[in-house]
């Protein structure tokens, strides 16, 4: 019996760490945070991570065979999207676990935020009262696809690289909270100092729609607010 139960054990922990082996690469993971803001392309991923399409091809593989990632054929055209919402959530939790336990990570967020540590953040329960109030108005600043994919209710999808070009369809006189991926994307820093130079009143929202989502709220998709 013991020995029927260490063979057992082993042949179910070595399933678990073939995702061990999948998310042991820093590129693969960076393939995931894109995938769990929205559905892409090889070519799109491609261009997104900085890598040449037969290397994202050969790490989708790698996601895939784990059953983290799954592929359907459009046209000429074969897009990738996350298996399921617990994909996501295991990426959040990891993500997580290395800000609690890796110094290392204080240290880099500490190197390239410089600079960010004084722009006021917002929690989540005070802006969804405020944008039910109709106080603020949010911005989501990542891509277009990523928005439409799913953003936070109410939202308005200004990205980045448009922001500076869309300043007058924000209303004057109403504070601006700007977010994006996560804790560790630099747009809504970049977005609120863009505000404050032109006279706006504006916050970030650390958060991105993976953290909005894990804490109970609701998410919205489609190109409406």
């Amino acid at each position: 019996m013991e020995e029927t139960n260490k063979q057992l054990s082993e042949v179910i922990f070595e399933q678990v760490a073939r995702i061990g082996k999948a998310v042991s690469n820093p590129k693969r993971l960076e393939l995931l945070e894109l995938l769990s803001q929205a559905p892409r392309t090889v070519e799109a991923l491609a261009q997104a991570a900085q890598l040449s399409q037969a290397n994202t091809s050969q790490h989708l593989q790698v996601l895939r065979n784990s059953r983290l990632v799954e592929a359907k054929r459009d046209g000429t055209s074969i897009w990738y999207r996350l298996t399921d919402e617990t994909v996501a959530d295991f990426f959040r939790t990891l993500r997580v676990l290395a800000v609690t336990h890796l110094a290392e990570l204080d240290r880099i967020v500490s190197q390239y935020f410089t600079g960010q540590a004084d722009l006021e953040p917002v929690d989540q329960k005070t802006l969804l009262q405020r944008v039910r109030k109709g106080e603020v108005t949010v911005i989501d600043v990542r891509p277009q696809e990523e928005y439409q994919a799913g953003h936070i209710p109410g939202a308005v999808s200004i990205p980045i690289d448009e922001l500076e070009d869309r300043l007058a369809e924000l209303p004057q006189g109403r504070e601006v909270v700007a977010y994006c991926r996560g804790p560790y994307c630099i747009w809504s820093g970049q977005a609120v100092q863009v505000l404050q130079e032109h006279g706006f009143q504006a916050r970030h929202l650390p958060d991105g729609v993976l953290d909005w989502r894990a804490r109970g709220f609701r998410v919205s998709a489609g190109d409406k607010p």
